[in-house]
């Protein structure tokens, strides 16, 4: 039988909330499974594999590895943002070895075949012979680098391995239309805005944790303490994103009241509300009427992910001197919270080996947004 598609395991995830069971253990321990999410929830999708704020001129290139794929995600001459397989169409030598600022031509360190920005090459040095540098049998216009299809959505860059899925701007058409309001320019600040948790548990655990807000009575009193649980709603797209609001955010404010500028021409909700999101399959997204912020997460194995999250601010005036306790208060402030989920996503994945364990129910009022994201999840694995 089809690894992917055995009859009915499906049927319990996509039932009625009330009646539905959690996906199976399997999805969190098992490395065949592992495997096989890789395409379906990942390279068949839009996923989110890093921020255009580390690439921020012309010529910069960064490296990375993607589940396993060899990327650089480099700015051209013509400052757009591009993802190409980061080896060369020779003999599939890693091209890029570490984040830099290429002025020149990227070149294999193997042979020396050169590729330009936007990933044509230029140079075949003696591919015909000691002194020739072309040959007719290599077609120069159709040996540049393989580039992968990208979008970039509030700084974060996405990519559709396969190449096959719909426009970005077609799958988060909602996303784009709820948020339109802070459709402007984002501003980071640095080191002080930037930090990684890596947390051993299988990935979808923390997108689970996330969603929710049933959890915040009881692991983060303090945030619950202003904004509490009778403050929050659901938010629900299916097939594309799950998350919770808040009715009651409270600014941070330094000394004197000092407080960071709102986003420009925000409606009158935006004044004490706030929202969490995560945009499956991989991206946690919080936006506030003064800064925003982007967790994206890393499955580095089946039971390890490493969540790197950057805080943006919506007004240049954030990014100056006279801010910077009180960026570096908003930094601690977040990383404080999301330190504080860790025991329930690592707790969480060693429950998953718990033979007997069923994938556990939902309460029918406070787990919406976890079921749909169960959803999703069966429904692109299911037949």
């Amino acid at each position: 039988m089809d690894q992917r598609h055995p009859d009915g395991q499906f049927d319990p995830v996509m039932q009625p909330i009330e009646h539905a069971h959690g996906l199976s253990n399997r999805h969190y321990v098992d490395p065949q499974w592992f495997e096989v999410e890789k395409d379906a929830l990942f390279f068949d999708t839009w996923a989110a594999v890093g921020f255009s704020k580390d690439v921020p001129a012309k010529g910069d290139a960064k490296p990375l590895e993607f589940l396993g794929q060899p990327l650089v995600i480099i700015r051209g001459r013509d400052g757009k943002v591009r993802v190409f397989q980061n080896i060369c169409r020779h003999r599939g030598m890693i091209l890029v070895g570490e984040p830099k600022r290429i002025s020149g031509a990227i070149r294999c360190p193997y042979h020396s075949w050169c590729y330009d920005l936007d990933g044509s090459l230029k140079a075949t040095p003696h591919v015909g012979g000691p002194g020739r540098n072309a040959h007719a049998a290599i077609d120069r216009g159709s040996l540049g680098l393989i580039e992968i299809r990208s979008h970039v959505w509030r700084d974060v860059i996405f990519v559709n391995m396969s190449g096959e899925a719909p426009p970005f701007e077609t799958v988060h058409e909602k996303a784009l239309e709820r948020w339109k309001e802070f459709e402007h320019p984002l501003f980071h600040s640095g080191d002080d805005s930037s930090f990684e948790l890596k947390v051993a548990t299988n990935w979808k655990l923390a997108v689970e944790n996330y969603c929710e807000s049933y959890h915040l009575p009881w692991v983060h009193p303090g945030l619950n303490s202003y904004s509490r649980l009778e403050d929050h709603y659901h938010i629900e797209e299916p097939g594309a994103f799950s998350g919770q609001g808040t009715l009651v955010y409270r600014q941070l404010e330094g000394e004197n009241g000092q407080v960071f500028e709102d986003a420009p021409d925000l409606g009158e909700k935006w004044a004490t509300a706030a929202e969490y999101i995560s945009l499956f399959p991989n991206l946690l997204l919080g936006v506030h009427r003064n800064h925003s912020f982007a967790i994206l997460l890393e499955p580095t194995s089946l039971e390890s992910t490493v969540e790197h999250v950057e805080i943006y601010y919506h007004a240049q005036s954030a990014l100056d001197e006279a801010y910077a306790g009180l960026r570096a208060r908003n930094a601690a402030q977040w990383k404080t919270v999301f330190e504080e989920d860790i025991f329930v996503v690592e707790g969480m994945q060693r429950g998953r080996h718990a033979m007997r364990f069923d994938g556990g129910r939902f309460s029918p009022v406070m787990d919406n947004p976890t079921h749909m994201f169960h959803r999703w999840v069966a429904a692109r694995l299911a037949p």
